[in-house]
């Protein structure tokens, strides 16, 4: 059954929640900035043995708030966000369960097989989530790198996912045309990833309420959870509340 996965996203040194699609080298369109600390929502999510989620850095100036979050919730959480070959390691050390890797693995747009092969040599495939966030375009789902900014020639679809599905322990799957605008799932997109994974998959993008869990778990027969992050009472949204989440995944258990 699909369950809630929760979300710890970093700018700038703030927590803060954005527009997936604005995100540029001088900023991004923003819906919240939290006065709270990544420590405070990694210890929240601790509390309430929210499992799974992720913390991503999205550019620079981050990595204090990055550290002093993995340090509250050890194990608790993946990590995501200019991770590479050099300093995976470092990143399940500080108390990643998991790093989160995507543009590491392009070169000039197209995939690079030997450096996935080298960073799963690094941290073990069962440590490895290899994140396939994408843009819609006329050829389908294509990956998008650098903060969703860059198209890839690499598409969202059957044949990549199992041929991934080898070496890695899970996906995550960011929609960046619908991120941060709390405008609905991409429906289309979460069917498509139930139908091809069999590793779990957590899918973010566009979630605005608790029937959203239910209509994940109906698109992908509950293979997919969902990530929600802008509508979220503890992110200045008032679509759903944590303790909504907190519930639902008390019943998916």
């Amino acid at each position: 059954m699909t369950v809630f996965r929760p979300c710890i996203d970093l700018h700038q040194g703030q927590v803060k929640q954005i527009v997936g699609g604005s995100l540029t080298d001088v900023g991004a369109n923003t819906n919240f900035v939290s006065t709270h600390s990544a420590a405070y929502y990694a210890d929240l999510y601790k509390q309430n043995q929210l499992t799974g989620g992720h913390v991503i850095a999205l550019g620079p100036n981050n990595q204090q708030q990055v550290l002093e979050a993995l340090g509250a919730y050890p194990k608790g959480m993946q990590f995501g966000g200019g991770v590479n070959l050099d300093n995976a390691a470092s990143y399940l050390e500080a108390g990643a369960s998991h790093i989160i890797v995507t543009s590491y693995l392009f070169e000039n747009g197209q995939f690079s097989w030997p450096r996935l092969e080298a960073i799963k040599a690094a941290v073990g495939a069962e440590h490895l989530v290899l994140d396939l966030s994408c843009r819609k375009t006329e050829q389908g789902w294509m990956i998008a790198t650098d903060r969703w900014q860059t198209i890839t020639g690499t598409v969202v679809d059957q044949p990549t996912i199992a041929e991934l599905e080898n070496h890695c322990a899970e996906f995550l799957v960011h929609a960046a045309d619908v991120e941060g605008l709390q405008a609905g799932i991409d429906k289309h997109l979460v069917a498509l990833l139930g139908r091809c994974c069999s590793l779990p998959c957590t899918y973010a993008g566009g979630a605005r309420s608790l029937d959203d869990l239910q209509l994940v778990n109906s698109l992908s027969a509950g293979k997919v959870d969902l990530t929600i992050g802008s509508a979220l009472d503890i992110f200045g949204g008032n679509g759903i509340s944590l303790e909504d989440c907190i519930q639902w995944n008390l019943q998916a258990n």
